[in-house]
């Protein structure tokens, strides 16, 4: 049976819940929620596991801030004797639209505290990731303010799709691989109508 690290990035804490940087966190409990699991407080992070058309996915939300996000990749990668490429990281992307996803086998962590803790721990780039677009409308020196903040009202439709949408592309992920998953997301223009 194959089995999948899927990892979702965001930081724990009530106060986090619904942010544009939790959005790691929201497509892995939908995915999880969609195969009927459900996660425990396990070491370093949130764990489910779900089994689904003859793959088992180890799922994780780390427990250890954004910026430390590799100490938990590292650990349940280890622990569970997962292959780097059978590993699928969900994260929040300034640089993309809100209305677009993009999945890529590897890549710089342009910026991102938690993908560069992750390839700091790994000592490698070489690890597949779904980068969920946020858009960058903020005014300037606003950044962490809009990172950290709440779904506007008029995003939560779009936003919805979207997360939906990455649950299938990690069911793709899985069934298909990456390179075919790749073509089937990454031009995909979402429109919340």
């Amino acid at each position: 049976m194959s089995k999948y690290l899927i990892v979702g990035l965001g930081n724990a804490g009530n106060e986090y819940a619904n942010t544009r940087h939790n959005i790691g966190f929201d497509v892995v409990y939908a995915f999880v929620a969609r195969h009927g699991g459900s996660f425990s407080q396990e070491r370093l992070a949130y764990r489910a596991e779900v089994k689904w058309k003859g793959k088992t996915f180890i799922c994780i939300c780390p427990t250890t801030y954004m910026n430390l996000s590799g100490k938990a990749f590292k650990y349940w990668l280890d622990k569970e004797k997962i292959a780097l490429d059978q590993t699928l990281t969900i994260v929040d992307e300034l640089a993309l639209p809100l209305d677009r996803i993009r999945l890529r086998g590897s890549g710089s962590p342009a910026g991102h505290n938690g993908l560069k803790d992750i390839q700091a721990t790994l000592g490698t780039d070489q690890y597949p990731r779904l980068r969920f677009g946020i858009g960058n409308q903020f005014p300037k020196g606003m950044q962490a303010d809009f990172v950290l903040g709440k779904w506007r009202n008029d995003e939560l439709p779009l936003v919805r799709i979207k997360i939906d949408k990455c649950a299938d592309a990690i069911e793709s992920f899985a069934a298909a691989g990456l390179e075919r998953t790749m073509n089937q997301v990454n031009n995909l223009v979402f429109t919340a109508a």
